[in-house]
């Protein structure tokens, strides 16, 4: 989930800055270092580093809306990701991922729900096609899922 936005924070961000600043290829660290300080890199955080980096936020807004390991939103503190890979969605984890917003009725793929708890996302492969289909919630992976496993996999979180 986004962290508050604190002095502490935002002096872990400058010492970041300070790190890479100067230094080829520094963006993707310093934004990189920006996902772990504040669970996501919001507009306001691209605006300044613009600014104090010198790069237009065009192009910040394109490596982080390009790259998945940046979020422009906060996540949830469990990000489930249904895998939609061609094994997997051979296998149909569509229905896997209709069956997670099912059991979330506020969920949407892209989204964070209401209480902050869970971020849906429909992901490309993973790499464990045999398992298909196959969904992940934050380092736990599920595969051969059925859709009926789908409420006991997320009453435990």
């Amino acid at each position: 989930m986004s962290k508050v936005c604190t002095e502490e924070n935002f002096q872990e961000l400058q010492q970041a800055i300070a790190t890479h600043a100067g230094k080829k290829g520094s963006l993707m660290p310093i934004l990189n270092d920006c996902q772990r300080i504040y669970g996501c890199v919001p507009k306001k955080i691209q605006l300044y580093l613009s600014e104090k980096l010198g790069i237009p936020f065009a192009e910040i807004y394109g490596v982080v809306t390009f790259y998945s390991q940046f979020s422009i939103e906060p996540k949830g503190d469990y990000v489930i990701g249904v895998c939609l890979g061609t094994a997997c969605y051979v296998k149909e984890a569509q229905k896997i991922l209709d069956e997670v917003k099912a059991k979330i009725p506020d969920l949407e793929v892209g989204k964070t729900s209401a209480d902050g708890k869970f971020t849906l996302e429909a992901t490309r492969c993973i790499g464990a096609c045999g398992l298909a289909p196959v969904m992940t919630i934050n380092e736990d992976t599920y595969g051969n899922l059925t859709k009926s496993q789908v409420e006991a996999i997320i009453k435990k979180y």
